[in-house]
């Protein structure tokens, strides 16, 4: 039995978070102390995961003002308590590379009082490993959230464009125009470029030659969505066409996660949220909502918050086609999109 379900409420998302009281100073000026927040850090501090914590999901709405709520949270949180982004760090482990993560901070929606702070980090954290604290910028939480949503091709991905021809990402320009797969022609309003240590939400999926019918290997962000046309509903979701996240492929061997260096990153922003083709696979563009616009360049940010696009990318039809499936169903189902496509 197939246990997926569909995802149709993009204004809530989860986040893997970790409790504060995981975290604990053990050397520096705030020794034994837990993580706080901003006004409470200090830098050189080193902070150790207690080998008992774990991630936890956070579960997070977001309204029309940008602002967040809990929505849900399984073993800390308090449903309808405000959660603010109060701060991005950076931490430094034992190879010498820095990586980044996110101060969250729960807000008791009677008292106005901090109840809860969790760290959302955007690389993987061991159990009883110093991570010094080298760096905290009080502007930067939303950006390295919304560099972790926007879905992104790396360098080298040859997208087809309107006259058939297929070229590296890397070589395009704003103005050119783009073959998608529902609306024909679709010229380029912007393109993104980011350099990412290749750890966490930051590793690329990469999926082999062939897998999907790609004409070569595939390397994008994990939460990219493919578009698979299944001539059989093999994956039970009561629809021939899905989306689904690249991150949602990975087997092992077909599908792998790239982890180690450094990637660059490259996203391709039209009018609307478009299905494009990179090596021969549809997948989609960027699709612009509250949390990917703070990665937008200013000017483009404030267009677009004054309803140039915004309303566009949310309300195309085939935002309804993603599937998400279970942990138990994942092993197999590229092999199983791959079978479905030819049967």
């Amino acid at each position: 039995m197939n246990n997926f379900r569909a995802n149709f409420n993009a204004a809530v998302q989860t986040l893997p978070v970790y409790a504060a009281a995981g975290l604990r100073v053990t050397d520096g000026v705030n020794f034994g102390d837990q993580l706080a927040d901003a006004e409470e850090l200090v830098l050189d501090d080193v902070y150790s995961l207690d080998e008992t914590a774990s991630q936890i999901p956070l579960t997070i709405t977001q309204n029309d003002s940008a602002q967040f709520t809990i929505a849900q949270c399984s073993k800390t949180g308090t449903t309808g308590n405000p959660l603010h982004l109060d701060c991005a760090i950076t931490l430094m482990g034992p190879d010498g590379i820095p990586f980044d993560a996110v101060i969250l901070v729960e807000v008791d929606k009677n008292a106005g009082t901090i109840s809860e702070i969790y760290l959302l980090s955007l690389a993987p954290l061991r159990a009883k490993t110093g991570y010094r604290l080298v760096g905290i910028d009080c502007k930067a939480a939303r950006a390295r959230m919304a560099e972790a949503a926007c879905v992104s091709f790396t360098r080298g991905t040859r997208i087809t464009m309107a006259n058939g021809q297929q070229r590296p990402i890397e070589e395009l320009r704003i103005g050119e125009r783009v073959l998608s797969r529902d609306d024909g022609m679709q010229t380029i309003r912007w393109i993104g470029q980011s350099t990412m240590r290749a750890v966490g939400e930051f590793a690329p999926v990469v999926i082999a030659k062939g897998t999907l019918n790609n004409e070569n290997d595939l390397a994008i962000s994990p939460n990219q969505r493919l578009f698979i046309y299944q001539r059989i509903d093999t994956l039970g979701a009561g629809r021939s066409e899905v989306l689904v996240k690249a991150k949602h492929l990975v087997n092992g061997s077909t599908v792998t996660r790239q982890t180690g260096g450094f990637v660059d990153y490259f996203q391709l922003l039209f009018d609307d949220h478009q299905i494009i083709f990179a090596e021969g696979i549809a997948t989609e563009s960027l699709i612009l909502n509250e949390r990917t616009t703070p990665a937008l360049p200013k000017e483009l940010a404030q267009q677009i918050g004054h309803g140039l696009h915004l309303h566009l990318h949310q309300s195309r039809p085939h935002q309804d086609f993603e599937v998400e499936p279970d942990d138990t169903d994942r092993d197999d189902m590229a092999e199983r999109l791959h079978r479905a496509s030819f049967i």
